[in-house]
C-alpha cells in the first residue's frame, strides 16, 4: 500500500503558487526520510483529492520533483521516491575511497585487463610514445550492490604495479598504486554529460538513453610523470559531483 503523504496546509492567499508549496512539502518529506528512497505515491487523482487540489496543480507539483531528481516515475509501477544520489566531491581521491568513507560499501567487477600498445589519444594523455606497453583496465563499480559507474583505465606498464584480478576487485586503484610506492600528486579533470547507449543503459541498469555523467583524468605522481588517465561514466539518477568555491 503506497504511503499516505500526509496533510499539510496550502496558502491560497500566497503569492507562492500552490504547486511549488506542494512540492516544497514533499521534498522536506522525502529529505526527513518520512517518505523513503523506493517509495511508491499514490497516483496523482488520489493525490489531488487528498490535498484538496486540483488535478492540473498535482501533476505540476510532481513534476516539478521529478524534474529535480527527487521522485521517479517507472512504466507499469507508478511514482516513486528516487534513491538518494550518491555525492562525490571533486579531489584526488578515488570512487572507492568516497564511497568507503561514506559508509556505502563498494564492490567491483573486472570487466577487462590487457596489455597492449599506446596510440593516438592515449598515448598523448599518457606522455608517452606510440608503442608503448599500457595496461588497460575495464571495471564495473557497484555502491551498497547498486551498479553506480563503469570505468575505463589506461596505465604505463612499466610505472603500474602488478594489478590482480583479485586486487582489482577488493581494493581501490589508487590504494594499489601507492601501496606501491606511487605519490599521486595533481590531476587534471573534466566532468561532462551525454545519453547513455543501449549497452551502457544494461550494464548500469538505466533505459536506454538516460542522462550520465562522464569524467576524464590524468593523475601525475609528484615528480610530474603521468600514471594514470581514466575515461568513467557514472549514472546522474544516482550520483553527482561536489565542488567547493571559494571568492578571490
Amino acid at each position: 500500500m503506497p504511503p499516505s503523504v500526509g496533510s499539510f496546509p496550502v496558502d491560497r492567499t500566497s503569492p507562492v503558487p500552490l504547486y511549488f508549496q506542494v512540492a516544497q512539502q514533499l521534498e522536506r518529506a522525502i529529505e526527513s526520510g518520512d517518505l523513503a528512497p523506493g517509495a511508491q505515491l499514490e497516483n496523482e487523482i488520489q493525490l489531488a483529492e487528498q490535498l484538496g487540489l486540483s488535478r492540473p496543480t498535482m501533476r505540476r507539483a510532481m513534476q516539478y520533483l521529478v524534474e529535480r531528481g527527487l521522485l521517479v516515475r517507472k512504466r507499469g509501477i507508478g511514482t516513486q521516491v528516487a534513491q538518494a544520489k550518491f555525492k562525490r566531491p571533486v579531489e584526488l581521491s578515488s570512487l572507492w575511497d568516497d564511497l568507503v568513507r561514506s559508509g556505502q560499501q563498494p564492490t567491483t567487477t573486472l570487466l577487462s585487463s590487457a596489455r597492449e600498445p599506446a596510440v593516438g589519444e592515449i598515448a598523448r594523455k599518457l606522455a608517452v610514445a606510440d608503442g608503448t606497453e599500457v595496461i588497460v583496465l575495464e571495471r564495473l563499480r557497484y555502491a551498497s550492490g547498486e551498479p553506480i559507474a563503469r570505468m575505463c583505465n589506461y596505465l604505463p606498464a612499466a610505472l603500474a604495479p602488478e594489478l590482480t584480478a583479485e586486487a582489482l576487485e577488493q581494493r581501490g586503484l589508487y590504494e594499489l598504486l601507492r601501496s606501491s610506492g606511487i605519490i599521486l600528486h595533481a590531476a587534471a579533470q573534466t566532468i561532462g554529460a551525454r545519453t547513455a547507449t543501449q549497452a551502457e543503459a544494461r550494464m548500469l541498469d538505466e533505459p536506454k538513453g538516460a542522462a550520465l555523467l562522464t569524467m576524464e583524468r590524468s593523475t601525475y605522481d609528484e615528480t610530474g610523470r603521468t600514471v594514470e588517465y581514466g575515461t568513467h561514466i557514472y549514472r546522474a539518477s544516482r550520483y553527482s559531483f561536489e565542488l567547493s568555491l571559494l571568492a578571490r
